[in-house]
């Protein structure tokens, strides 16, 4: 049943009124209510079909309305729960931006998705439709993923289909591997600036995340090497290919770095290769998975990125014993991944509508891409983009020295525009002047708007 905001508002007044009375009082009839706010009976029986579910009222058929006794009469006492609890593990602050998302007024320069015109629905409608008529979409999955989704995954990193492992989304792979392959309270290394997913992801674990440095091509090996030295870490969180925020793309030359660096020290690359389908160029650069032969690297690719927020599928790619300590948690989780949402990326990774999505979507964002950047070299002369990325959809921009970005984003709220806060993608170093923009989250007309009304605020 939908809920409206009238509705809503005529909850809170029926829920104070209740309070009060005395449990067994009648409320004011669905007409009398009717009347008295001019919203119609269905709108009224709303209201109180949302507090009959709290327990806050009975309704009885042909008698009417009454106080519940499962109302609380006295303002609960949660007081107990801080000591018990501890200390929190998540950022609060980071988690609330990352799941933020704004309202339809907004102009979404911030959104980590696709907006909804780059989205296949009407191919996501028809396999759904499809899908949803199998007996297979209804039944249980297993742990691991189903046999034909697992393969064709494996085929994109040149693994064996025994390698992948089902997730319900990149976000929930990460968690899972790093809880299950790290220990709590170990170090997990990666680029500055990341992604705050991952570093959220971290502290879910129980992991202390260090951060190095990294330039226009990504991380630094020779501040990687004295990290490793220093920390003794053996897990290293990296985005090798159009990372998020910067768009950076490692050269072959780090990579082959990278991972001689961690069979030195017999550390775990989780390589994050969210937007490996977003690439601008004809072909994405092969993946650390694909040049790693002795098990150091679990990779994690995603659909959800490319194809719609909703669709929460992904897969964990690793071999030797981590794959098999990987497989083992996978029921402990959460049994397996809805089969119906598996069903639905099958239907599309083996349709010819998957290539034309790619061809299409490349064009888009390769358009408002140009786009952005142009509007922000025109709207923001005193801003600087420190490298036009070559995929994903994000735009990482230097605001100038002394510019506040949490000011800057607030404000840009305050006018409609959603930005990206920049020092919500550092560890715990000093965060600079940056925010984040995202061009595949809006239309091309909503980019030059937004960026005009960024224009006009005051940053420092």
């Amino acid at each position: 049943m939908s809920v409206d905001n009238r509705s809503v508002v005529i909850a809170g007044d029926l829920l104070a009124l209740t309070k009060q009375l005395r449990v067994g009082d009648k409320l004011p009839s669905v007409r009398e209510l009717s009347k008295q706010y001019g919203a119609s009976p269905l709108t009224i029986s709303q209201a109180i079909a949302s507090l009959a579910a709290t327990g806050a009222v009975r309704a009885e058929p042909g008698r009417g309305t009454f106080v519940a006794s499962g109302l609380r009469q006295v303002d609960p006492d949660y007081s107990w729960q801080s000591g018990t609890l501890g200390r929190p593990r998540v950022d609060a602050v980071r988690s609330s931006r990352l799941g933020a998302y704004g309202s339809a007024d907004d102009i979404q320069l911030s959104w980590g998705y696709l907006a909804p015109e780059l989205q296949p629905l009407d191919e996501l409608r028809t396999l759904g439709g499809r899908a949803a008529r199998s007996s297979r979409a209804w039944s249980m999955a297993p742990a691991h993923g189903l046999p034909d989704l697992r393969r064709v995954f494996a085929a994109e990193l040149g693994a064996e289909q025994g390698d992948v492992v089902v997730v319900p989304g990149g976000q929930q792979a990460l968690v899972f591997a790093m809880r299950t392959l790290g220990e709590p309270g170990s170090v997990i290394l990666t680029e500055s600036p990341t992604y705050p997913g991952a570093i959220l992801a971290s502290q879910t674990a129980g992991m202390e995340m260090v951060s190095i440095p990294s330039d226009s091509d990504g991380i630094l090996p020779h501040k990687l090497a004295e990290a490793l030295e220093r920390t003794r870490s053996k897990m290293i969180y990296l985005q090798p290919g159009c990372a998020n925020p910067t768009g950076t793309t490692l050269p072959n030359n780090r990579r082959s770095e990278v991972l001689a660096l961690a069979k030195q020290h017999g550390a775990f690359v989780l390589e994050d290769d969210w937007a490996r389908h977003l690439s601008l160029a004809n072909a994405p650069a092969p993946s650390l998975f694909s040049k790693d032969v002795d098990g150091h690297v679990v990779s994690i690719l995603t659909l959800t990125k490319v194809l719609s927020p909703g669709l929460r599928i992904g897969a964990l790619v690793a071999r030797g014993p981590a794959g098999a300590r990987l497989r083992n948690a996978r029921i402990a989780e959460d049994m397996c991944v809805p089969p119906l949402m598996q069903e639905i990326a099958l239907g599309m990774l083996t349709s010819p509508a998957w290539n034309r999505h790619l061809r299409r979507l490349r064009s888009a964002l390769l358009e408002r891409r140009d786009v952005m950047v142009h509007e922000v070299t025109q709207q923001l002369p005193d801003a600087r983009i420190p490298g036009v990325p070559k995929g994903g959809i994000h735009l990482w921009v230097k605001l100038p020295e002394g510019a506040d970005p949490t000011r800057l984003v607030e404000s840009a709220q305050e006018a409609g525009v959603l930005v990206g806060n920049g020092g919500h993608f550092f560890v715990d170093e000093a965060p600079g002047c940056f925010i984040r923009l995202s061009y595949g989250a809006a239309s091309i007309p909503q980019i030059s708007e937004g960026i005009r009304r960024l224009a006009k605020l005051e940053i420092s």
